[in-house]
This record gives structure tokens, sequence and C-alpha cells, in this order.
């Protein structure tokens, strides 16, 4: 059963202290207890006008005692929208009135409305209407300066007449213009008579010691552009199909042109870095027997910068095992260290040997050399194969070629067999001569060619 304080809560009236429903025995038992109690004011913050209930309880509410946002917000305007505020003042009066446009010619007049302060004024969109300034000669210039021979003095006046009526719009200019009169022109010969005419004006007009701005117009540009575009546009499906197969096939060229130049830079860099290894470690052992007691009293060697792996250096605080420097490094792929222990296995070196600074050192030289050995190795079978391949493509296109002369040779005599088509032949030898600069190879050929390169291991290796 509600009670009055219910009907106050949602009615958001305020209600007295003495109204909080109907009297129970425990109120009166617990009245002194009641009376002891201090009410402690909380502050209460009042929902804005127009905000729902709802939205207003995600702001604040009184059973988690939220505090309401810490920016101030303007809400004496409310949630509502905003009317317009209407002043006293009387509305500006507007007038159904006559106008004329500068741009017409014809003295045409319209209505429309406007407000009746602005009566008598222009036109406001008159200040669009832009015309081209076509310049205008005289007789005497025109037999000083602008005589040609292939153009008379009426068939110019009939141009620039054009051109001033139709704002330069060469097209509509070439359309409207006088050929059963005149001589037949295109719109390229049009603009050409056009632009030297005012060319030589411009310059003839101008003051001495001034350069002017003279627009040159190439019509022997622009009718070579007109000429290309019309036979792109008239080319034949198949000669599409053509270009599009030539296209794609000069990008696998360059693609393989990259391929192939990456691939000698790599092969140059394992060919410098073997060199530079191997005179780094002379240098180092004339270095040794000279100063060899003295490094081992001062300071330990240190791990030469090997071409082939390059093993971490471990100069950390702190106690640490010889044998980690032994450790390869993560840069080292699974293939090259298979291919590391079946050589040291075959030679009968041990996996793991004693960790001294002597071993240490040599046992990571012999290693850095093992993985360039197989770099090397297997760069000369990857030139090798490609070499092969670009071999059996030249006999291919030195056989076609025969087999294109034969055919041509024979053409005249009559044969019982069904022999191939001239086209086809030469369509077999093209995409050979564009397919002779090399494949990338393919990725089973690879994989037997690395399991063959690593399963042939070395024999004899020289001991440093």
């Amino acid at each position: 059963m509600a009670t009055g304080a219910d009907v106050r809560d949602i009615l958001e009236l305020a209600g007295g202290d003495n109204d909080s429903g109907p009297i129970s025995k425990k109120d009166i038992i617990n009245s002194d207890r009641k009376k002891a109690k201090k009410v402690t004011e909380t502050l209460t913050f009042k929902r804005p006008e127009g905000m729902h209930r709802e939205v207003y309880a995600l702001l604040y509410s009184d059973k988690n005692r939220d505090a309401p946002p810490l920016l101030p917000s303007d809400t004496t305007q409310g949630y509502r929208t905003v009317k317009a505020k209407l002043g006293c003042k009387k509305v500006r009066p507007w007038k159904w009135m006559p106008f004329s446009n500068p741009a017409r010619k014809d003295g045409a007049i319209f209505h429309h409305w406007r407000r009746a302060a602005e009566e008598g004024k222009d036109y406001p969109f008159a200040r669009f209407n832009k015309t081209v300034q076509v310049p205008v000669y005289s007789e005497q210039e025109y037999q000083m300066y602008l005589h040609d021979d292939g153009w008379t003095k009426a068939e110019t006046d009939h141009l620039f007449d054009l051109c001033k009526r139709f704002d330069l719009r060469f097209i509509v200019v070439h359309d409207r213009y006088d050929h059963q009169q005149y001589r037949k022109r295109s719109v390229e010969d049009l603009k050409e008579r056009y632009y030297n005419v005012c060319g030589k004006l411009t310059k003839v007009r101008a003051g001495t010691g001034t350069e002017p701005k003279i627009y040159i117009f190439d019509a022997g540009h622009e009718r070579r552009r007109k000429e290309q575009l019309e036979r792109l546009f008239s080319r034949t499906p198949e000669q599409v199909a053509e270009e599009e197969y030539l296209i794609q096939e000069l990008r696998k060229i360059e693609t393989r042109k990259k391929e192939r130049e990456k691939k000698a830079q790599d092969l140059q860099k394992l060919i410098t870095a073997a060199d530079t290894t191997t005179e780094m470690r002379r240098a180092e052992r004339k270095a040794t027997k000279k100063k060899l007691a003295q490094k081992r009293e001062t300071e330990k060697p240190a791990v030469p910068e090997t071409a082939g792996i390059k093993f971490p250096d471990f100069k950390s605080a702190g106690v640490s095992l010889r044998s980690q420097r032994m450790k390869l490094p993560s840069s080292v792929g699974q293939k090259k260290i298979k291919a590391i222990e079946q050589i040291l296995t075959e030679q009968g070196v041990d996996l793991n040997p004693m960790p001294t600074e002597e071993i240490v050192q040599m046992f990571n030289e012999l290693r850095s050399d093992l993985v360039l050995v197989y770099e090397l190795k297997q760069a000369y079978s990857n030139c090798e194969y490609e070499q092969q391949m670009l071999r059996h493509r030249y006999d291919a296109l030195l056989k076609a070629g025969g087999a294109v002369t034969l055919l041509s040779e024979s053409s005249g005599a009559a044969d019982s067999q069904s022999w191939p088509s001239v086209d086809d032949i030469k369509t077999e030898a093209k995409e050979q001569i564009i397919d002779v600069v090399g494949a990338p190879l393919t990725p089973n050929s690879r994989k037997r060619r690395e399991s063959a390169s690593s399963s042939s291991s070395i024999k004899k290796v020289k001991k440093p």
C-alpha cells in the first residue's frame, strides 16, 4: 500500500519530517534512538528542466552517491529545442519588381521577389557575366603585321567575329564556320591563326623595353595528339589483347631481371666476405704469434666478426659459462644447422668440444667458414642451374627458327602429314624469346637442389 511519502517521491514534491507513513511498534520503541541521531543534510542536485529521468540517473544517483560532472554545464536553456527569439521590429517588406540581365542583348525583362530597399539596384548575378576580350585590329595593322598567304582578310575577320560571339569555344566556332564560302579548316588551323594574330598584336602594341607574355599554340603537337588518340580508340580487340600480353611479359622480364641482380649482389657479397675473412684470419694469426703472452695477461682474446655467422658478445656483468659462446644464434636456419652437424660428423669433429678459450674461438671460426662455404655452394648450384636452363631455351629457340625456315622453303610442295602452321611456330618462338631472360625457380626444384647441396659434404677441411 502506497503511503503519502511514496506519492510525494513520485511527484517530486518536498515533504515534511513528520510525514513518514504509518507509525509502527518499532517506531514507538526506538523513538529515543531516532531523536539521538543527528540529521545530516545532504546536497541534492535538481534535475534540469527537460532532461529525462533515465538520463539524469546516469549522471547522479541517490543510492550510489555519484558526483555530478566536474565541468560546469549551461542548463539555463534546458534540453528543449531553442525557439526563435522574435523581436518587436517590423518585418522588412518584399516587392515583386522587374529586372533585366546585362548578359542578354535582347532587352528581355523578367520579374522576381526582392526587398523593397534594393529597388533600383543592379542585378546581383551580373558580376558573373565575364566576357573574353578579343583583340580588334585596323586595316593598316593587318597589312603591315598580320598578312598571311594562307588566310585572307575577310576569312580572318570572319574567324574573329565567331570567336567573339562564342567566347573562344573553338569547337562551336568550327561548327559555325562558313566552309562553303571559305576553305575548309580544322580546329587546329583556327586556333593557330587566332593565337598567331593575338601574339603579333601583343608584341606590336607593347611598349619599348617591355617583354609581353605571348601564348604560343603548337598546332603540330595537337594534331599528333589527336591522331594518337584516334589510333588508340580504333584498336581491334585482338590488338588490345596482344598489348596486354606484351605488358604482362614485360613485367615478368623486369621481375626476373631484379631477381638476377639481387642474386648477383648476394653472390658478390659472399665472395667479398670470404676474401675479407681470409685476410683477417692471416693478420690475426701473425699478431697472435707476436703478442700471445701479452694478450693472455691483459685481456681475453675477442671473437672475430666473421661473415658466415655473427656470434653474440657476452659483455654483461656477472658469471657466465664459456660454452654459451659456442651456441649458434637464432638467425641461423635449421637447414644450415643440419648441414653443419652433418659435415662435422663426417669429419669426425665433436659437436660439443671442451670449451676452452682457444677451442671456442677456433670452433666458432670453423662453423662460420662451413656456413660461408654452404652459401657459396648453394649460389654456385643456382647459377649452374640457370645456365643449363638458358642453354636449353637457346637450343629450343634455334630449333624453332630452323623449323620456320624449312617450312617456308617447302611450302610449295603438297604433303600428306599435318604440319603445324607458321603462325603457331612463330608465336611459340616469340614466347621463348620473351622467356629466354630466365624464369624463377619452382619450389620443388629449389627443394631438390638444396637437399642435393646439403647432402654433398666437404670431404677435406684444411685445419687452420
